[in-house]
C-alpha cells in the first residue's frame, strides 16, 4: 500500500546547523499545516534567523531535511525558492532604496514571469503582455496594503514603517503559499504594530497564505498565532497554542536568562 502524502505544507526534520564549532541549530523538527499563522520565538541567539535562512536556502543545514509540499528544498538554489511558493521579508530591510515603491514590488513578482534576457531585449509581444500583467498585479497589492499615495516615491525617502510595508508587498508579489516574516514589528510604534497585526490576519484570510513569523514582540505574536514554537540555544523547547507556551517552564527560564546575544 503506498504511503499517504503528508498534510503538512512545510516539514522541518531534525535540522542542525553548525558554524565551525558553534552549534546554531540542533535537531529542530516541526510541521506546518496549510492556513496557519505560527510564531517562532526565543531569546537572541536562539537560532530563529538561522532557521529562516535555511528555509529560504541562504544556509544549508549540516544535517536533516526541509520538505515543502513533500519535496526536499535542499537541492534548490536560493533563487528558486520564491518560484516554489515561499516568500520572505527581512529584519534588516532589503529594498532597493533608489527605486520606486512600484518598481520594488515588481521585482518581487518577477519570479513568476517567464521572461528572459533575450526575449526582453527583443521586446517580444509576449514579454510586454507579461510586464503589463505584472504591473497590474503589483498595483493591486499596492492598493491592498494602502500604499497608493507613495506608489511612485523612492523607497529611501519613505518613513521606516512604510518601508516595512513595501517589503511585505514585495514578498506578496511572488504569490507565496508560505510567507516568512522576520521581525515584522521591529522598529514600529504601537499604532503601527496594531495595524500590522490586522494586516497579517487579513493576508491569511484573503490570500490563503500560511505564515511563519519570527518576532520578539510577544503581544503581537501571541495575539495572531494559532501555534507557537519556542527555540533556545538552537533547540526546540516548546510547541503548542500560545497560552500553553507562555506558561511553559523552559520558555519562562529562557526569557529570564536572556544574557546570550
Amino acid at each position: 500500500m503506498p504511503a499517504r502524502a503528508s498534510t503538512s505544507l512545510l516539514s522541518v526534520r531534525d535540522v542542525a546547523v553548525s558554524f565551525g564549532g558553534i552549534v546554531a541549530l540542533e535537531g529542530v523538527s516541526f510541521d506546518l499545516e496549510p492556513g496557519l499563522i505560527v510564531g517562532l520565538i526565543g531569546p537572541n541567539g536562539a537560532g530563529k534567523t538561522t532557521l529562516f535562512n535555511c528555509l529560504s536556502r541562504l544556509y544549508t543545514p549540516s544535517s536533516g531535511d526541509i520538505l515543502f509540499d513533500d519535496s526536499s528544498i535542499l537541492a534548490r538554489p536560493p533563487h528558486q525558492i520564491a518560484e516554489l511558493g515561499i516568500g520572505r521579508t527581512f529584519q534588516n530591510l532589503a529594498l532597493f532604496r533608489n527605486l520606486s515603491v512600484l518598481d520594488n514590488i515588481n521585482i518581487g513578482g518577477h519570479c513568476r514571469s517567464r521572461s528572459d534576457y533575450l526575449s526582453d531585449a527583443l521586446h517580444l509581444p509576449w514579454t510586454r503582455r507579461a510586464e503589463t500583467s505584472l504591473d497590474l498585479r503589483s498595483r493591486r497589492i499596492v492598493s491592498y496594503l494602502g500604499l497608493d499615495g507613495v506608489i511612485e516615491r523612492r523607497v529611501g525617502e519613505l518613513p521606516f514603517g512604510t518601508q516595512k510595508r513595501v517589503e511585505l508587498a514585495r514578498a506578496l508579489a511572488s504569490s507565496p503559499r508560505l510567507l516568512l516574516l522576520d521581525e515584522p514589528a521591529c522598529g514600529l510604534n504601537h499604532e503601527e504594530v496594531e495595524a500590522l497585526s490586522a494586516i497579517i490576519r487579513q493576508i491569511r484570510a484573503d490570500l490563503d497564505v500560511t505564515i511563519l513569523v519570527v518576532e520578539h514582540h510577544m503581544g503581537l505574536v501571541m495575539s495572531i498565532s494559532d501555534r507557537v514554537i519556542a527555540l533556545n540555544f538552537g533547540r526546540k523547547i516548546a510547541e503548542g497554542v500560545p497560552s500553553l507556551v507562555q506558561q511553559d517552564a523552559q520558555v519562562i527560564s529562557a526569557y529570564l536568562g536572556m544574557q546570550r546575544t
